[in-house]
């Protein structure tokens, strides 16, 4: 219905807003012809344009406002003023009222079957806006689901210690009793009530991980929402054992077992989007501890405009990863989004006409159209063997997990010198490191400068919550301290988050990437050849353009984008140290 009443195609709206280029359409044109989905969608796909830019140019055609409900307070009485059953099946949530009309998010403005059925049960008169269908789904979840963490402590106090008996047993025979009752216990509508609200909180609350963590008197549960760990809830010692048991059960893990490490998966449908949670168990000395990695299979369709690269940055790493052969390196610690840096690329790159295969430990994303291999070092199948056999694959781009060791590397380059795009991850502090790294190594560094066209190093930061944000004026002496000396004689705005519900009270909401590319040019070739040092490969790509991520990092806290905490806690910015 939407589409009829646009008066112009999506694509050339979009084109008119200046969100998106002639090339670019031509390209997701391209992609649609051998594809069943829509052309917003394929745009959405390849990192072209977000879901809210789409939604706010079809709202403007339409002569209808957009809403962004991520940054919108909402009053829950009002927001539940219509039955959950009707915003599901409408995709719609109240967002004000006003004497007698009633403003309401919808995916579809047109809708009139929805509007006729709400102002029926509300008896107000309904003044459409527009929404994108994703942020209408959370907020209804939001406002109807669990949204408070009380409530799962409320769940724990219906279960009685004595329900469950002594399940902290160190006697082996004693322990097979406990295993009984355990096996009893688990199925149970109270633990899995508990379990599953943990989880379901988990995601809502937009979490990483999730750590259950035994001690000596009580179970501690923390979450990692945006890199950092937060404690959420401390229930009883009674349940630890039922509701680790009934989490390994979940994940095809055998409960009996509770001295060796283990890990497994869940897959489950929640808000409409599908996650998986990857599990891992540890024996400690209170207990088994488990961490749950939450894996949103929708977010790693992100598009590079969606990492938080300035467009400098963007248009010349995009360049490189059009390009038809050569390596391009993601370098960072554990954690710092080069998996979602690189399957952004490859989602990019992901067109009919190109065979792409990847080899990683583990296969976290599922991405359609791509051959995926997970490394099985028990039988044979490493990073090495695997790319040996790639290269009879006739592939076109290959995408390696991590280079760990000289073979891996040396087969990597050798693909890559033969006219295949290569994509994969090094661990070094910075761009410059990481061709030195390859050096050291054993790969001879002609090959090096040969084959390697792009290295770019990332880190991820805070963004600071739009909805509680306030700018401050920070002291001349901190000014001059994070490298600000320019600004001392005028007066410099920092921004921060006060604290909001939004936001758990934190003043972050999110992240974006710190980003530092370096540009593989002839006087960079030139030195690695030479066997130059990491900083004279470092001072030479600075002078020819590169923006450090020192660099990116202030410029971010400039734009009000992060704060000078956040950037100093992921990037060192004194001696130019990372």
């Amino acid at each position: 219905m939407i589409s009829r009443a646009l008066n112009k195609d999506i694509g050339e709206l979009l084109i008119d807003g200046g969100f998106i280029t002639e090339r670019q359409l031509a390209k997701a044109r391209e992609k649609m012809a051998s594809s069943s989905e829509p052309l917003q969608k394929i745009l959405v796909q390849l990192g072209f344009v977000s879901e809210k830019d789409i939604t706010e140019v079809i709202g403007k055609q339409m002569g209808v406002d957009f809403v962004d409900l991520e940054n919108t307070d909402l009053e829950p009485e009002m927001a539940r003023s219509i039955p959950e059953h009707l915003a599901q099946r409408y995709k719609v949530i109240p967002v004000a009222q006003r004497d007698n009309r009633l403003t309401l998010a919808m995916v579809d403005p047109l809708n009139v079957l929805a509007i006729d059925d709400i102002r029926l049960i509300t008896g107000f008169d309904i003044d459409p806006v527009i929404a994108t269908e994703e942020a209408i789904l959370r907020t209804i979840n939001r406002q109807f689901g669990v949204t408070d963490i009380a409530v799962v402590e409320e769940t724990v106090k219906d279960i009685s210690a004595t329900d469950f008996g002594p399940v902290e047993i160190e006697e082996a025979v004693e322990e097979e009793i406990a295993l009984d009752k355990l096996k009893e216990m688990v199925d149970e509508a109270p633990i899995v009530r508990v379990v599953n609200l943990i989880i379901s909180q988990a995601i809502n609350d937009g979490a990483s991980d999730i750590h259950i963590e035994p001690e000596m008197k009580q179970v501690r549960v923390r979450y990692r929402v945006d890199g950092v760990l937060h404690d959420v809830m401390s229930p009883p010692k009674h349940i630890q054992a039922p509701m680790i048991s009934r989490i390994k059960i979940m994940a095809n893990l055998d409960i009996a077992e509770r001295r060796v490490p283990q890990d497994g998966k869940i897959h489950l449908k929640h808000d409409n989007r599908e996650f998986d949670l990857r599990v891992s168990t540890i024996p400690t000395v209170h207990g088994e501890k488990v961490v749950m990695r939450i894996l949103d299979k929708s977010s790693v369709l992100l598009g590079l405009n969606k990492l938080g690269f300035y467009r400098d940055t963007q248009e010349v790493f995009e360049a490189c990863v059009e390009k038809p052969y050569g390596m391009i390196l993601v370098t960072g610690p554990t954690g710092s989004g080069k998996s979602t840096t690189l399957y952004s690329c490859l989602n990019k790159l992901n067109t009919e006409s190109v065979n792409i295969i990847t080899i990683e430990d583990p296969v976290e994303y599922q991405l359609p159209g791509i051959n995926q291999v997970q490394i099985n070092e028990k039988a044979g199948l490493t990073f090495a063997s695997a790319l040996r056999s790639f290269l009879r694959q006739d592939p076109d781009i290959i995408m390696v997990g991590e280079i760990r060791d000289t073979e891996t590397a040396k087969i990597a380059i050798e693909a890559a010198l033969t006219g295949h795009l290569v994509l994969s991850t090094l661990h070094t502090n910075d761009s410059s490191g990481a061709i030195t790294r390859l050096v050291e190594m054993g790969v001879e560094p002609f090959l090096c400068a040969s084959s390697v066209i792009g290295v770019l190093a990332q880190r991820l930061a805070r963004l600071i919550c739009p909805n509680c944000k306030e700018s401050y004026t920070p002291p001349i002496e901190s000014i001059r301290q994070f490298g600000l000396a320019a600004f001392t004689d005028s007066e410099i705005s920092f921004y921060r988050g006060r604290g909001c519900d939004h936001c758990k009270m934190t003043g972050y909401r999110g992240r974006t990437g710190i980003f530092e590319l370096l540009n593989v040019t002839d006087r960079v070739r030139s030195l690695v050849l030479q066997r130059a040092s990491t900083s004279e490969v470092r001072q030479a790509a600075v002078e020819e353009g590169m923006k450090t991520m020192q660099d990116d990092g202030l410029r971010k806290v400039l734009d009000g984008t992060t704060t000078i905490e956040e950037c100093l806690r992921v990037v060192y910015i004194e001696g130019q140290e990372y």
